[in-house]
């Protein structure tokens, strides 16, 4: 499970060495989409092809969780490492929990414990420090750049939120495979591509969207699945802040990002505030009791699985 989110950290190797050799943003986010998609699809096809059965009336959660989600959290992650650096897009990704914990609210009703306060609070200010608006921070990061790191947590938070009604009548392989289907088929037309095939005739290109596409989500998510079967949901979601801190420690080492004192704070602040969200092992079955007499959904998580 490790493995896994180290593996989710390093995605910003892949995606600054594509800047370079010259796709945008877009680009990525359709190649991320499309070499996803294909390497799902054949792992679905070897180990179960029938998973691969839905309903058409349930294209909508698909629609929302590859277009609403995957599609525009994968947008602004980009953009966002194009405009600050690998290790503030990362963390701002993980105020994720915290729109999370508020879409939970407005939408089913949970209660704001004092735990979850606690952990939106620490967020806010945790950010605060990482884009600079703190006393004692030095440069602050335009709003423009904040919009996209925030933004990227606001649509990987929606993954929670559609994913929680796609679940209820489908596996979690059927939901991921089709979510990055209806992602690759939302943003491919608009990506241009087609414009920049030369640039695919590099071995060195394809290396990097094997590295996308297999290392950073499909192997990724394979593993961090497969340690859910041996860890609870919320200890899970606390192995997965290693994305951020391996992302930070690329950021630093490979393309010399810099970060000041109050960053690194920040940063440390944001991931405590997901370790406070965590509920205990004996909370969570007590409140899954309870919700399950009383509602005919599934429990919202506290946080989300990574793509």
């Amino acid at each position: 499970m490790a493995t896994g989110a180290a593996l989710w950290g390093m995605i910003g190797i892949f995606v600054t060495y594509l800047y370079e050799i010259g796709f945008t943003p877009t680009q990525v986010v359709a190649i991320r989409a499309m070499s996803a998609m294909f390497f799902l699809l054949m792992f679905v096809l070897i180990k179960n092809p029938q998973s691969l059965k839905i309903n058409i009336s349930d294209s909508k959660y698909f629609i929302g969780t590859g277009i609403f989600s995957i599609v525009l959290f994968n947008w602004c992650l980009f953009h966002a490492i194009q405009e600050t650096s690998i290790s503030i897009a990362s963390i701002l990704l993980y105020t994720a929990p915290a729109f999370v914990t508020i879409f939970s609210r407005v939408l089913f009703k949970e209660l704001l414990t004092p735990r979850k306060i606690l952990s939106l609070i620490t967020t806010l200010i945790g950010c605060s420090y990482v884009i600079g608006i703190l006393p004692n921070s030095n440069e602050s990061i335009t709003l423009y750049r904040v919009m996209l790191g925030l933004g990227s947590g606001v649509f990987y938070a929606l993954y929670s939120i559609f994913g929680k009604f796609a679940l209820v009548k489908y596996d979690t392989l059927t939901v991921t495979v089709y979510t990055f289907i209806f992602a690759a088929a939302a943003v491919t037309p608009f990506s241009g591509l087609w414009t920049v095939l030369p640039l695919f005739r590099s071995l060195e290109v394809w290396l990097y969207i094997l590295g996308l596409g297999f290392l950073s989500t499909m192997l990724a998510f394979t593993l961090y699945t497969k340690g859910l079967n041996f860890i609870v949901s919320s200890r899970a979601s606390i192995i997965a802040t290693i994305e951020s801190v391996v992302a930070t420690i690329v950021g630093i080492l490979l393309f010399n990002e810099k970060l000041s004192f109050w960053q690194y704070f920040g940063i440390l602040l944001v991931i405590l505030a997901v370790f406070i969200v965590q509920e205990t092992t004996k909370e969570f079955t007590k409140k899954r009791v309870t919700q399950s007499k009383e509602h005919p959904l599934p429990e919202s998580p506290s946080f989300i699985i990574n793509f």
